[in-house]
């Protein structure tokens, strides 16, 4: 049904059988080898019983089998749902009964397999299949795959990720869409777009993943590099030091960071630092969570501008996209919208002139639900279909978006509305803060008061109190009375997910809420 200049595994397989398509940790898979791995655990699948629309989980690290098993979902017709492994078993239950999995991959070196997860769910027909063993409880993979029959291509039909969003404001949420025609042929659309916008296209690509691929960014992009026939190398953690030497060894042209990497990049030795050379770099791509000014300098300063930065979510109803010059021009701004139409709503559910903050939603692009969450759904959702991440922010006479905090985020204190990042883009101005973030914790007066937490720059600050005050007089000279903290904590580091988000709802519980 589509043209026959789409791009798939397949057809880089049959072009480049012996081009090397991932590497990680010293294990590598070529496209024939890649290719044979996702037909023979397409046709896993399909002899473990599971049709068009069921779903699967996995539980799997950073290695090559984790490509092969997304790529057999979506020529299998079914949801695929990868799992963090940093999750305890109960979060592992909730997503495996909430995505209805009918059959679970796990991973047999992560220490909750290595270690047997209790039977969760006793009473459901759930498959629990092991990668690297035979474990109490788990059938091996490996036989099941030695003696697979091959699922012939005219049994193929296209499948889907249904990825969960990171539940930093809540419990994780399942983004749902629905399947395509089992007859349909094309680029899979978790890749389409990315190899367009990011310029993955072409055998002279060479991708470094350097996060999870069980978060929807780095999976996706991996995905798209296979696709249009690139070399992806996945790290297996980040390290800063042997990000470096990646970037330099393997002439990498394609990067993918979160500003907390940039962050642990920048604390490299400086001698380190001024010997780098990647003169075949030429995109870093970041996203994920926000990049403060300062930083975005200080990394294009140092790398030069080679820096790409996106604005989307896991619900993939829009995206902007700014490059280095337009940042160094529009200081702050995630871009224009390069997939969908930015409209800013204010509380009356109406639409304001550049210039003015409200929530920013986005039309054009694909509709999604969450799933069996119909209201979670609705509170997303215009009536016009219009859909929302939750951030609010505003737009220029340029069309450059800026963002100014996550809804979910925004304080309440006396009736005042206050935005952390408003006060945390001062905090940062202090020189001897090297991190920083303001959340909201209750108040029996005022119902919420922002409370700081403060990482300090240990080559520039003196001491714990001196810093402290120094933000206070900070925030007193450039911020009104009620957006100044309540309270200042310094400590070691802020709680981030491995997609490097920050996790609020962890500073608030170290604190007793402000009387």
């Amino acid at each position: 049904m589509a043209d026959q200049s789409f791009l798939d595994l397949r057809k880089q397989a049959l072009a480049i059988p012996d081009k090397v398509a991932v590497v990680c940790d010293g294990a590598s898979l070529s496209y024939e080898n890649l290719e044979a791995l996702a037909n023979r655990f397409a046709s896993v699948l399909r002899e473990r019983g599971l049709q068009r629309g069921d779903h699967v989980a996995t539980l799997m690290g950073n290695r090559p089998e984790m490509l092969a098993v997304a790529w057999a979902a979506w020529r299998s017709g079914v949801y695929l749902t990868p799992m963090p492994t940093a999750l305890a078993a109960a979060e592992l239950g909730y997503l495996v009964g909430d995505c209805d999995a009918k059959l679970v991959l796990a991973d047999s070196m992560l220490p909750h397999v290595a270690e047997p997860l209790p039977p969760m769910f006793p009473g459901r027909p759930i498959h629990w299949l092991s990668l690297g063993g035979s474990l109490a409880g788990y059938t091996p993979v490996e036989p099941l795959l030695a003696t697979a029959t091959l699922l012939p291509p005219d049994q193929e039909m296209p499948g889907a990720l249904m990825m969960y969003t990171s539940g930093t404001t809540g419990a994780p949420k399942g983004v749902y869409r629905p399947l395509l025609p089992p007859d349909w042929r094309g680029t899979p659309p978790f890749a389409a777009d990315l190899i367009q916008l990011f310029d993955l296209g072409g055998e002279t690509v060479r991708y470094l993943s350097t996060a999870p691929l069980y978060h929807a960014a780095p999976l996706r992009f991996a995905l798209a590099v296979t696709a249009a026939g690139g070399t992806v190398h996945v790290m297996g953690r980040f390290d800063a030091e042997e990000a470096l030497g990646q970037l330099e060894k393997l002439a990498i042209t394609h990067s993918q960071w979160v500003p907390a990497m940039f962050q642990r990049l920048l604390t490299l030795p400086s001698g380190r630092r001024e010997a780098f050379s990647a003169p075949a770099h030429q995109y870093a791509i970041h996203g994920a969570a926000p990049c403060h000014p300062e930083l975005k300098q200080a990394m294009i300063d140092w790398w030069g501008p080679v820096f790409l930065e996106y604005y989307s979510g896991s619900e993939g109803v829009g995206l902007t996209l700014i490059d280095s010059a337009e940042a160094l021009a529009h200081r702050g701004s995630v871009g224009r919208a390069r997939k969908g139409i930015i409209h800013v709503i204010d509380e009356t559910g109406a639409e304001v002139p550049a210039g003015e903050t409200g929530r920013i939603y986005f039309s054009g692009g694909p509709p999604f639900e969450y799933y069996k969450a119909a209201g979670k759904t609705a509170a997303r959702t215009l009536e016009s279909g219009w859909q929302t991440f939750g951030d609010i922010g505003h737009v220029d006479d340029s069309g450059y978006l800026y963002l100014t905090d996550r809804a979910d985020d925004m304080i309440i204190s006396g009736g005042v509305n206050i935005y952390p990042q408003e006060i945390e883009a001062v905090i940062r101005g202090v020189a001897a803060v090297w991190d920083c973030a303001v959340v909201g914790v209750r108040d029996e007066r005022f119902g919420e008061k922002p409370v700081a937490f403060i990482v300090a720059d240990i080559t520039r600050a003196s001491g714990t109190s001196e810093l402290s005050a120094a933000v206070r007089r900070a925030c007193q000279e450039r911020l009104g009375r009620f957006k100044q903290p309540a309270a200042i904590h310094v400590i070691d580091q802020l709680p981030r997910s491995p997609a490097g988000k920050l996790l609020r709802k962890q500073l608030r519980e170290l604190i007793q809420p402000v009387n």
